[in-house]
């Protein structure tokens, strides 16, 4: 009786191991780092790597270590003194090539790297960085939307040869026509670019509105979050960053977190950057419908370009930053098969004709009015480049007209992806490295101190018993630590506080177990029926009472933000680890060492 197949047996040996190893990374704690990424995206090599340690080396600095990690150098130094002058130095010295962020990285052996073995990420308030809350215009999201709808309209109307004019205010389009006779087309083409928008006739019986539902502008609105959650990973994860959290936050606002970075003052610059691009024809004769004036860098050098769209920012699908022939910087674009399909067509028709590229950027500007500061949102739209259409061209093309530290940035930018709207920055904190070390201290104290406290209580008040539960808290602790590793999933102050919880409830489980062996001792059952029965009908118990706290977690991993949800994660891996060493894995050792043998009595 009470005895484990040797299968199962080995299966909790070889669980056991496998939380060990995975949890091993975390013992080694972190370094000062400098980490390298291609400015073009483009996976570093081994020679570059030599080539950065080289001229570390030429200054003086020896790296602790240097090593490629997912696509991207990482150097380690053994202070932050050292850190931080071969950031400026490495900065300095390749900018063209590659984009240098000072942070902290894992302190692993070349052994344990080569394993593809990682230490669990720490949050914000553990490791120290940077803290940025985004709010995103979702009125110019809508109006950018709308404007989509006034090309797309204009266009279509003008394949049918419907003389029409095309508007758009507050939100309505309104499509003026010179005959009643042309409304029913009219409408049939409007439906047929969208048939979920409202349609409605003018009071003069020779126009027709059309607005979003308030499904669509949900729907709208939901895209404009998640397409700049993504475009937003997609700058930070360029520009080297390690572990960035981007998540949603209410309605309209995005937070960003950038663990271990110590110098925001770029990445700020990058992540509220809402630079785009749009290629349009000159409109040589200045006088055709819907034409206006745009400015160039140079006053002098403003034109009057057409209203059609040819090509967008958010149709460029790559970007990279390069030199021409004759030395001038300048950005490669690659446009998708759409706008590659209307830059063919444009550049077909119109041969030795001017295109101009317009860039267009929306920034915050704060004007004071007598005692009051008010803040505004401006869009800003001037000619960067002016060329002839000297050939046929597709999707793939350069643009110039800007210094080197423009086309770097807005490579970068475009590469990225384009935000569906403009975001602006309402919040930012920066925790140091030493706020953050204090508070890591204070977690793991806490935990030390909540873990010994139960380790000397069940020694002594269950004896042996006591100290086989003991044993399982422990592998409890890295379990938990393990899962996370592997994960790739943050700790914080919150999830401390979710472990720490986690610590009592699996206690608490064996707790039931061994007062209920205790009552089956008492009621006069031999020793292995006691056990047996102890481990038994506690488990009703047991699992009742962590399921209802698991669907309490998972219920706030889904609603929750931020901090709940680091407490959440650590408290549904700290949950399902519990009820394995709680039950199967002290049940193993409970087996191994009482099991199968005649006892007189239990240490219990």
């Amino acid at each position: 009786m009470n005895k484990y197949p040797t299968w199962l047996n080995a299966l909790v040996i070889i669980i056991m191991l496998s939380g060990l190893l995975f949890a091993m990374p975390n013992i080694y704690g972190s370094a000062p780092a400098v980490q390298l990424a291609d400015v073009d995206g483009n996976a570093m090599t081994e020679a570059r790597l030599d080539k950065y340690v080289r001229s570390l080396q030429n200054d003086g600095v020896v790296p602790e270590a240097a090593y490629l990690k997912n696509g991207r150098v990482v150097i380690r130094f053994n202070s932050v003194e050292d850190q931080q002058r071969s950031g400026e130095r490495l900065r300095s010295r390749f900018e063209r090539e590659a984009n240098v962020a000072l942070t902290l990285a894992p302190k692993l052996p070349e052994w344990v790297r080569s394993m593809g073995l990682t230490p669990m990420s720490l949050g914000l308030d553990l490791r120290g960085g940077v803290y940025v809350l985004l709010e995103v215009d979702m009125a110019t999201a809508i109006e950018n939307r709308m404007r989509g709808y006034e090309q797309d309209i204009d266009e279509r109307l003008r394949a049918a040869r419907i003389r029409h004019r095309v508007d758009l205010a507050n939100g309505t389009i309104t499509v003026r026509l010179t005959s009643s006779e042309d409304l029913e087309q009219a409408r049939q083409i409007i439906n047929a670019a969208d048939p979920d928008v409202l349609v409605g006739e003018g009071a003069d019986g020779k126009s027709l509105t059309m607005r979003m539902t308030e499904t669509q502008i949900k729907e709208r609105q939901d895209f404009a979050i998640e397409q700049n959650m993504t475009t937003l990973r997609n700058r930070v994860d360029q520009l080297g960053v390690a572990e960035p959290l981007v998540q949603r936050q209410g309605v309209d606002r995005i937070v960003v977190q950038l663990p271990g970075v110590q110098d925001p003052t770029e990445l700020e610059k990058i992540l509220t950057a809402t630079a785009t691009l749009e290629f349009r024809l000159v409109d040589e004769s200045g006088n055709l419908p819907g034409s206006r004036r745009y400015v160039g860098r140079d006053q002098e050098a403003a034109q009057i370009l057409k209203r059609e769209v040819i090509a967008s920012g958010d149709e460029i699908v790559d970007a990279g930053f390069t030199y021409t022939p004759e030395g001038q910087p300048a950005v490669s674009i690659t446009l998708d098969s759409a706008g590659g399909e209307r830059m063919l067509a444009t550049t077909r028709d119109n041969v030795g004709k001017l295109m101009s590229t317009v860039f267009i950027e929306w920034r915050e500007e704060t004007v004071r009015r007598g005692s009051t500061t008010e803040t505004r949102k401006v869009k800003t739209e001037e000619i960067i480049n002016s060329a002839t259409i000297r050939g046929v061209f597709k999707n793939r093309f350069q643009i110039t007209g800007m210094t080197p530290a423009e086309a770097q940035v807005l490579a970068v930018l475009l590469r990225a992806g384009a935000l569906a709207a403009p975001v602006y920055k309402i919040d930012e904190r920066t925790i140091g490295p030493s706020l953050g070390q204090d508070n890591i201290d204070r977690g793991f104290k806490a935990i030390q101190i909540g873990f010994l406290a139960v380790i000397v209580f069940m020694a002594v008040y269950y004896r042996w018993f006591g100290m086989i539960a003991n044993i399982a808290l422990f592998s409890n602790l890295v379990f938990i630590v393990a899962v996370l590793s592997l994960l790739g999933a943050s700790l914080t102050l919150p999830g401390i506080a979710g472990i720490v919880l986690t610590v009592g409830m699996a206690v608490d489980a064996n707790v039931l177990i061994f007062e209920r062996i205790r009552e089956e001792i008492s009621a006069g059952s031999p020793p292995q029926a006691a056990i047996h029965t102890g481990y038994e009908k506690a488990l009703s118990s047991i699992v009742d009472a962590n399921i209802t706290t698991l669907i309490a977690a998972i219920v706030l991993l889904a609603f929750g933000t931020g901090a709940i949800k680091g407490f959440a994660t650590t408290l549904m891996i700290g949950i399902v680890t519990s009820m394995f060493t709680a039950i199967i894995g002290t049940r193993a050792i409970v087996n191994s060492v009482f099991g199968g043998r005649k006892i007189s009595e239990l240490p219990v």
